[in-house]
């Protein structure tokens, strides 16, 4: 195999998501939820609120931090919510809401066919696999862990934590500097031809693209500049073309 590191998205990539923050019971219930502690809310005044905060903290990041792409620790959503209606909520009970509100707002999470199999091969070749996800740690740390595959990634870099996200090559330097892996010996694999493949390519990387169900729309794929290319989810096909390559 040529690569010794291999870099995944989550999201599209080895995991089937679909989430709909839109739905006006999602913002029924969770108006009940802060109602218990005393942050009397309606859901439309709740999803209001939820948005301007969204909104204002990833402004002053832009303005602050001079962040093209920033990234908002969601938790601090959820508390400002609650300090907004008087209640001094610690950071466990925002991160409780946070959860709740994802929860509300999952219709499914799901392993990709061949997720796990595919994971568990490179790491059978003793290579390392990371993680570099678009994601908030509440809920992505969660996840990953119900469906049995946190623990396995020898690293897992997550966009809130960084304050910043993909496409941005801080945040792909984050982690290849840290761990001080060779940038000719890793591959970035992902679904989303600006943050995997694009932001990949800047920072020096070869890259894989898979186009799956949750991808943003791609009309031509001749567009899409990466070392491979798949038009359709098929991980196995993924693991194939990976066990393929000769070591240079």
């Amino acid at each position: 195999m040529q690569y010794e590191n291999y870099l995944f998205d989550l999201y599209g990539t080895l995991v089937d998501i679909h989430t709909d923050e839109t739905l006006e019971e999602v913002w029924k219930r969770l108006s009940y939820f802060y109602g218990y502690y005393g942050a009397g809310y309606t859901p439309e005044e709740l999803r209001i609120s939820y948005n301007e905060i969204i909104q204002k903290n990833e402004g002053v990041m832009r303005g602050d931090a001079h962040e093209m792409f920033p990234e908002l620790q969601i938790e601090d959503v959820f508390q400002e919510l609650f300090i907004r209606k008087g209640v001094q909520a610690d950071k466990t009970l925002a991160i409780h809401a946070g959860q709740f509100f994802r929860v509300l707002s999952t219709d499914y999470v799901k392993l990709y066919d061949g997720a796990v199999e595919l994971l568990q091969e490179l790491k059978k070749k003793e290579k390392r696999v990371c993680l570099l996800s678009n994601a908030q740690r509440i809920f992505t740390e969660y996840e990953m862990r119900s469906l049995g595959i946190y623990d396995m990634f020898d690293d897992v870099y997550i966009s809130s934590d960084y304050h910043c996200k993909k496409p941005d090559i801080k945040f792909y330097n984050a982690l290849l500097d840290e761990l001080r892996l060779e940038r000719r010996k890793t591959i970035m694999i992902g679904n989303d031809n600006r943050c995997d493949i694009e932001g990949a390519k800047a920072a020096g990387l070869d890259t894989f693209y898979i186009h799956s169900n949750i991808s943003p729309e791609v009309k031509d794929f001749r567009q899409i500049k990466s070392t491979y290319i798949l038009e359709e989810m098929d991980l196995k096909k993924v693991l194939e073309i990976l066990t393929k390559e000769k070591s240079k």
